[in-house]
């Protein structure tokens, strides 16, 4: 069950060959994604858990789940961007039946991020799990 914004980066992904270029992408989307404003970035939205700063910052809207986020290092800037994708639009009820970990597998993200960026990402899918059940 993925987005239409997924799907065309899972296409994109089969596109480009070897993982260079396919991190490198991850990178662009992060850096083409807004900033989160500063107002934001206070503890109330960070993400433990990640080697990185992230920030998460929710808008639900329209029982529709959508998030903003930022990141002080650019390949987890561009992670958030993939999970964006992934999550915004989804009906807040079914945010919990994305598999996330098995999405991202499908772009070869498993295989390629260290430990610590793993982790970091199930910390991310986590908030955002547990902030869409809350306002489910």
């Amino acid at each position: 069950m993925a987005t239409p914004a997924f799907e065309e980066i899972a296409e994109t992904f089969e596109f480009l060959d070897d993982w260079e270029d396919r991190y490198r992408h991850v990178i662009d989307m992060g850096k083409a994604m807004s900033a989160l404003d500063d107002s934001f970035k206070v503890p109330g939205y960070k993400v433990d858990g990640c080697a990185s700063q992230v920030w998460l910052r929710p808008v639900i809207a329209g029982g529709r789940f959508d998030f903003q986020g930022d990141s002080d290092a650019m390949i987890v800037r561009g992670l958030i961007a993939v999970l964006h994708a992934l999550y915004s639009g989804v009906p807040v009820g079914q945010v919990g039946a994305v598999d996330a970990l098995a999405e991202l597998g499908r772009l070869g993200l498993n295989e390629h991020l260290s430990a610590q960026r793993s982790n970091g990402v199930r910390a991310m899918v986590e908030r955002i799990r547990k902030v869409a059940a809350e306002a489910a």
